[in-house]
C-alpha cells in the first residue's frame, strides 16, 4: 500500500501541483511571520542589553504615601543621593540621569522621526561612559546640545549647526557642541536622542534639582548583587528602590518579548486564515482524485485490501504532499521574514542589527502545520473511500449521495447555523469587552453552519442567475448545469472565496461606520474652531496657551490637563480646563444637571457618576498631588464621547497643587471661524512648531480616516493571502474537474460544440461559482459588521451603521474577475482536448 500511494501521488504532480502551492503559501505566511518576530525580538533585545552595559544597579524612587494612600507623587532623587550612591565602597561611579521627549526638526523644519521615539537626556559631566564623542565636546547650558550619529548624518548636521528643537511646546534653538553613539533602541528604531548639560536636562524637563534615576556601575569584581546590598543599606529604603542591570535587562527583555507576541499573534492569526481556506483545497483534491480511482480502490477492496489500508494509502499521499509543502513553505517563509526586515527599513522603521533567527520551534511548526493540515483534510475522503462497497463502487452507485445523508447534513447546517445567528445577537446586547468572546464563537459557529449548508444554498442562488447565462446558449446552459451537478464540491470551492470576502467585508463596514460615527462625534460635541496639541500625544506646557490666548483673533481658549489625583480614597486622573471658558468650547448633553465647573463645582461622565454613585447635587473630596485635600460638588452628569470623558474640574483646582501642569489639548475659539489664514495665523503664534499640530474637526476627521484607512489596507494586505488560495482552489476545482469530464467534453466537442463554446462554458461555470462565494461572504460580511457595530455602538453614542455599497460592489466585481482569471488555463486545457481520445477516455 506504500508503494502504491507513492506511485499514486507520482502519477498525479499535476493535480496536486495546486494543493503543494496553497499550503505551501500557508506555511510560508506562518514561518515567515515567526522568523520576521523572532529576528526583531532577538535584535532589540540584545540592542536593550547594551543599554545596561554601564548599569549594574539602578535606583529609582518610590511613591508618597499620604492619608489617603498615593498622593500621585514620587520622592525626589537628589544629587545627595547621587553622591551617597557613589560613595558606596563597591561603587566605581554613580549617574544621575534625567529624560523626557525632545524633537528635533531637520533643516526644512520637519520633524525628525514620528516624535514617539524621540528622546532627550542628560550628558553627565565633561566625559560620561554612556555615550561616547565622535567629535567635539560636551555640552554647555541651555544653548548647546549634543545629538546621536545616527541624526546627524540622516539630518545633515555637524558640530557647530544651529538645529530647531521643542521640549514641550516652546521652539529652542541650541547649538550642536558634538555627536555621540548610542545602543539606545528607540534611535536604532528611526527616533533620535539629545543630549543636554544636567542641569539644562533638569530644568527643561521640570525636574529642577532632581533626577529620574540613579545608574551605579561596580567596581571590578563586585557583583550587582552584593553592590545592591550595599546600596540598600546606604539609602533611604523608604525614599527609593533597587534593582540590579541583569534584572532590568530580564524585565525589559520579557516586555520587548511580550510586545512582539501581539505582532505575532495577529500575523498568525491570518496565517492561520490562509491555512483554513487551503484545507478546502486540499479536500477537494482528494476527493476528486479518490472518486476517479473509485473502481481502482475497489479492486483494491476485492483482492483483500482493509479499509485501513485503504485510508492509510490516502493519507500516505497527504504526507508526501504536506511534507514537500511544508519544505517549500519553510525556505519561502524565511524569504518572507527577511524581505519583511528589509521593508521595514524602507519605510523608515529600520531594524536594528542582528542575524536572521530561524529557530528550531520555527522549523518545527512548518513542518507540523504543513503535514498535519494536509493529512486533516485528507482524511475525510480516504474514510468516505474506504466505505464504499467493492462491489458498489465497481458499479458507480456510490457517486448519488443518500438522501438520510443530505438530511443529516442540511440538519446539522440548520442547526449550527441558527446557533451561531443567537449567539451573535445576544452578543450584542452585551457592553464593550464581554460581547467579544460570545460575538466570537457565534461568528465561527454561523460560518462552520453557513458552510455546510453551502450545497443546499448552491441550486436556489445559482438558479437566480440562470436568465443571465441563457444569453451565451448552450455554453451557458452547461454551465449552469456543471455548477450544480456536484453540490459539495461547488460548495467547498466557493466557500474557501466566501471566508475571505467575508472577514473583508466586514472590516470595511466596521471601519466606514466608525469612520462616520467620528465625524458626528467632531461635529456634535466640539463647539471650537481648532484643537492644539503634540504630533505624538504627549502634554504640552501650559506657555502654549499663554501664546494662543495672546494670538490675533482668538476669542477663548480652554486646556484639557490632565492631574493624577485621590477621589474618595481611590486614584484617578482628572481633566482640568478652564471653567469660564469651557461652555463655548464643548457641548455635551447633560443626563443630570448643569455644565458649569468653577472652583467648587464639577462635571463627571454617566461611568464615573456611576462607579461613585453619584447625581448633581453629590459631594466628594479631591486630595491633590501634594496631599492638600478639597471638596466638590457635582454640578452635572454629563454623556461623554472617546474624545471627554472622566472627571472635568477647574485648573484653578489643580495648578497650585501641581509639580508639573501639563495640557494634553487646548481648544481654541476664534472670531473667524476655520479658514486657512486663520490656522496660519495660529501656528505662527507658536513659532511653526513641527511638534505641535493645529486641527480643526476636518483634520481631525482626517486624521482618524489616515488610520483606519491604514489597518484597513494592512488587513486587505494580509488577507489577500487568503483571497490567493481561494484563487488556486478555482483553478485546481476546474482543472480537475475538465479531466473527469474529458468523456463528455469530447462528446460535447463531437456533436458540434467549437473550441470557444467549451473555453466558454468553462468560464461561466468558473465565474458562476466566484460569484456564489462572494455573494455569501457579502452577506456574512454585512451581517458581522453590524453586529460588531452594536456592540461599538453600546460605549459610543454617535455610532452608525454605514453599509460601503460602492466597496462592495467593487468586491463583486473583483470575484467575478477571479472567476474569469482562475479559468484561464483550465477552459484552454478543455478546449484543446483531443475529442477521439477524450471520447475512449475512462
Amino acid at each position: 500500500m506504500f508503494r502504491t500511494a507513492l506511485r499514486n501521488v507520482s502519477a498525479h504532480k499535476a493535480r496536486l501541483l495546486m494543493t503543494v502551492l496553497a499550503v505551501m503559501l500557508g506555511v510560508a505566511f506562518v514561518s515567515g511571520t515567526l522568523v520576521f518576530t523572532n529576528s526583531l525580538s532577538d535584535a532589540l533585545q540584545k540592542q536593550s542589553a547594551k543599554g545596561f552595559d554601564h548599569v549594574d544597579v539602578a535606583v529609582t524612587p518610590r511613591w508618597k504615601e499620604g492619608e489617603g494612600g498615593k498622593t500621585g507623587a514620587y520622592h525626589e532623587l537628589t544629587r545627595e543621593l547621587v553622591d551617597a550612591s557613589a560613595a558606596v565602597p563597591g561603587a566605581a561611579r554613580a549617574i544621575g540621569t534625567v529624560q523626557g521627549f525632545t524633537a528635533l526638526a531637520d533643516k526644512d523644519g520637519k520633524l525628525i522621526g514620528d516624535g514617539f521615539q524621540s528622546q532627550g537626556g542628560n550628558y553627565w559631566g565633561a566625559e560620561d561612559p554612556r555615550y561616547p564623542l565622535v567629535s567635539g565636546r560636551a555640552p554647555k547650558g541651555e544653548g548647546e546640545i549634543l545629538i546621536d550619529s545616527r541624526t546627524a548624518e540622516r539630518a545633515g548636521y555637524e558640530v557647530g549647526d544651529t538645529v530647531r528643537m521643542s521640549v514641550d511646546g516652546p521652539v529652542l534653538e541650541p547649538v550642536v557642541t558634538g555627536v555621540f553613539t548610542t545602543d539606545d533602541g528607540n534611535v536604532a528604531a528611526g527616533g533620535s536622542l539629545t543630549l543636554f548639560d544636567t542641569a539644562s536636562a533638569q530644568k527643561l524637563f521640570g525636574k529642577a534639582g532632581t533626577f529620574d534615576e540613579i545608574a551605579v556601575e561596580a567596581k571590578d569584581g563586585v557583583s550587582d548583587t552584593a553592590l545592591r546590598a550595599q546600596l540598600e543599606k546606604a539609602l533611604p529604603s523608604d525614599a527609593v528602590e533597587t534593582t540590579t542591570g541583569t534584572r532590568l535587562a530580564d524585565d525589559q527583555a520579557k516586555a520587548i518579548a511580550s510586545s512582539m507576541s501581539g505582532l505575532k499573534q495577529g500575523l498568525l492569526v491570518f496565517a492561520g486564515i490562509s491555512l483554513f481556506v487551503g484545507t478546502f483545497i486540499i479536500a477537494n483534491t482528494f476527493t476528486m482524485l479518490v472518486a476517479q480511482r473509485t473502481k481502482e480502490l475497489a479492486l483494491m477492496r476485492a483482492v483483500g485490501a482493509s479499509r485501513r489500508q485503504v485510508t492509510r494509502s490516502v493519507l500516505i499521499e497527504a504526507l508526501v504532499v504536506g511534507t514537500v509543502a511544508a519544505v517549500a513553505g519553510l525556505v519561502a517563509g524565511v524569504g518572507i521574514g527577511a524581505g519583511l526586515r528589509s521593508l521595514m527599513g524602507t519605510l523608515d522603521a529600520p531594524m536594528p542589527d542582528g542575524p536572521l533567527v530561524i529557530s528550531p520551534g520555527t522549523v518545527g511548526s512548518a513542518f507540523v502545520v504543513g503535514i498535519l493540515v494536509t493529512m486533516l483534510a485528507a482524511w475525510l475522503p480516504g474514510r468516505r473511500a474506504a466505505k464504499i462497497p467493492p462491489v458498489a463502487a465497481m458499479s458507480a452507485l456510490h457517486a448519488t449521495a443518500t438522501t438520510k445523508s443530505l438530511v443529516l447534513r442540511n440538519t446539522l447546517g440548520a442547526l449550527f447555523s441558527a446557533a451561531g445567528v443567537a449567539v451573535v445577537l445576544a452578543a450584542t446586547t452585551m457592553e464593550g469587552a464581554d460581547g467579544q468572546a460570545p460575538m466570537g464563537l457565534g461568528a465561527v459557529l454561523l460560518i462552520i453552519g453557513v458552510f455546510v449548508l453551502t450545497p443546499l444554498l448552491s441550486r436556489p442562488l445559482i438558479a437566480a442567475v440562470a436568465p443571465v447565462l441563457r444569453v451565451f446558449g448552450v455554453s451557458g446552459k452547461l454551465a449552469r448545469q456543471n455548477a450544480v451537478r456536484n453540490p459539495r464540491r461547488t460548495a467547498a470551492t466557493a466557500s474557501a472565496l466566501m471566508i475571505g470576502l467575508t472577514l473583508i467585508t466586514g472590516m470595511t463596514v466596521m471601519a466606514g461606520s466608525l469612520q462616520k460615527s467620528i465625524d458626528k462625534m467632531a461635529a456634535s460635541a466640539l463647539e471650537a474652531d481648532y484643537m492644539v496639541s503634540m504630533v505624538n500625544g504627549r502634554p504640552l506646557s501650559s506657555d502654549v496657551e499663554k501664546e494662543l490666548k495672546r494670538a490675533d483673533g482668538v476669542t477663548a481658549t480652554s486646556p484639557m490637563r490632565n492631574a493624577y489625583a485621590g477621589v474618595d480614597g481611590q486614584d484617578e486622573y482628572l481633566t482640568g480646563v478652564n471653567g469660564a471658558t469651557i461652555g463655548e468650547l464643548t457641548d455635551f448633553p447633560m443626563a443630570q444637571g448643569a455644565f458649569e465647573v468653577d472652583g467648587t463645582r464639577a462635571v463627571v461622565d454617566e461611568d464615573t457618576a456611576k462607579s461613585y454613585g453619584w447625581k448633581a447635587g453629590s459631594a466628594f473630596t479631591l486630595v491633590r498631588e501634594d496631599g492638600a485635600k478639597r471638596k466638590l460638588t457635582v454640578s452635572g452628569v454629563y454623556r461623554a464621547n472617546e474624545l471627554v470623558r472622566g472627571i472635568l474640574v477647574d485648573t484653578a483646582v489643580l495648578d497650585p497643587h501641581a509639580s508639573e501642569p501639563a495640557d494634553m489639548m487646548v481648544m481654541v475659539k476664534t472670531a473667524d471661524g476655520t479658514s486657512d489664514a486663520t490656522k496660519e495665523a495660529l501656528e505662527k503664534a507658536l513659532g511653526a512648531n513641527p511638534v505641535i499640530t493645529v486641527q480643526d474637526k476636518q483634520d481631525l476627521s482626517n486624521e482618524i480616516a489616515k488610520m483606519f484607512t491604514l489597518i484597513l489596507n494592512m488587513v486587505y494586505g494580509l488577507l489577500a493571502m487568503a483571497v490567493i488560495v481561494a484563487v488556486l482552489g478555482v483553478v485546481n476545482t476546474l482543472a480537475m474537474s475538465v479531466f473527469e469530464r474529458s468523456q463528455e467534453i469530447g462528446m460535447l466537442r463531437a456533436i458540434g460544440l467549437d473550441r470557444k463554446g467549451v473555453k466558454r462554458m468553462v468560464r461561466l461555470e468558473s465565474l458562476v461559482i466566484s460569484l456564489f462565494g462572494a455573494v455569501l461572504g457579502l452577506g456574512l460580511g454585512v451581517f458581522f459588521g453590524w453586529a460588531a457595530g452594536e456592540l461599538v455602538g453600546s460605549r459610543m453614542a454617535t455610532y452608525e451603521l454605514v453599509l460601503p455599497w460602492g466597496r462592495m460592489g467593487l468586491f463583486l466585481l473583483l470575484a467575478a474577475v477571479v472567476g474569469v482569471l482562475a479559468a484561464l488555463w483550465p477552459a484552454r486545457r478543455a478546449a484543446r482536448l483531443n475529442m477521439l481520445q477524450a471520447i475512449k477516455a475512462e
